[in-house]
């Protein structure tokens, strides 16, 4: 879930394009995929710009020269988060929950030439898809694993991972079983230790979403930050909040703040304190709610 500015659209039918797994290239147009329907879009401002629609809902853009080039914001508010962490030699290990077009998990392996990227996405039909049209590195640089979130995270080795990113949604909204303690709690048992656990959050001005969100994530982790926009976190739109968790401090010193500030769309960081004064009169999220 993120804004881009609008594109111009492609002009293909979903039956033209059942076939397209065996065209090397991004085609513009509707594409049948296991879980609904994807549209490719060219970029109106970037000649090797390309936005991935899921189901009417703006989900990825790829700049096929630059995998450095993230064109959503809370995309860019994760990598100053990580760029803060680890320097770009560090041999990361990263879990990219939700795969759409792998933007993010591309740019991780541009800029951590070292690291291994994993990435767990349901829809096998789009990883294909995703392949063909973006050329992405292969593994282990990057390694696309079909399957659901919360299955393939509780099967994975204790202590693996030194980066895990949740960005899964269903619509406009995160699958309730990935929000939960349980599954946060299977996500930090994949952490290193010191790992950080970061998730997009999507919710409405009331906040109600991502206060659950920073109260479960402040029960598993000894250290939390928040980034968002202004506006957002004054309750002013819709939009994304980047809510992080670690058993090691997370932003420390004025180097991120600093770098969220002077982005396109400046961004607050909320320190440990801010985060649990936050989230502090909302219920933890459990498996065993109603839904």
């Amino acid at each position: 879930m993120g804004r881009k500015r609008t594109p111009k659209r492609g002009a293909v039918e979903p039956e033209d394009a059942a076939g397209a797994t065996t065209v090397k290239g991004p085609v513009a147009g509707f594409f049948q995929t296991d879980t609904g329907t994807a549209e490719l879009i060219p970029d109106g401002d970037n000649p090797n710009g390309w936005l991935l629609m899921l189901n009417g809902v703006q989900s990825s853009h790829v700049d096929l020269a630059d995998p450095l080039r993230l064109e959503f914001e809370y995309m860019r508010w994760i990598v100053a988060l990580v760029e803060d962490r680890w320097p770009s030699t560090e041999k990361l290990s990263t879990l990219s929950l939700g795969g759409a077009a792998c933007s993010m998990p591309r740019y991780l392996v541009a800029a951590y030439p070292n690291s291994r990227n994993v990435v767990v996405e349901i829809d096998g039909k789009l990883a294909n898809y995703v392949r063909d049209w973006f050329e992405l590195p292969r593994a282990p640089l990057l390694k696309i694993r079909v399957g659901e979130a919360r299955e393939v995270t509780e099967s994975l080795t204790e202590a693996s991972r030194d980066l895990v990113i949740r960005d899964v949604f269903a619509g406009s909204k995160t699958p309730f079983a990935l929000t939960t303690a349980e599954f946060t709690a299977a996500a930090k048992k994949v952490l290193s230790p010191g790992g950080v656990y970061v998730v997009n959050c999507g919710d409405s001005p009331a906040l109600a979403t991502a206060r659950r969100e920073a109260a479960t994530i402040a029960a598993a982790f000894e250290h939390t930050i928040i980034i968002a926009d202004p506006p957002m976190l004054k309750g002013r739109r819709s939009g994304n909040v980047i809510i992080a968790g670690s058993d090691a401090p997370l932003g420390n010193g004025a180097g991120l703040p600093r770098t969220l500030l002077g982005g396109a769309m400046p961004a607050q960081l909320w320190d440990d304190g801010k985060v649990r004064q936050f989230g502090r009169s909302a219920v933890v999220l459990t498996d065993a709610e109603p839904q």
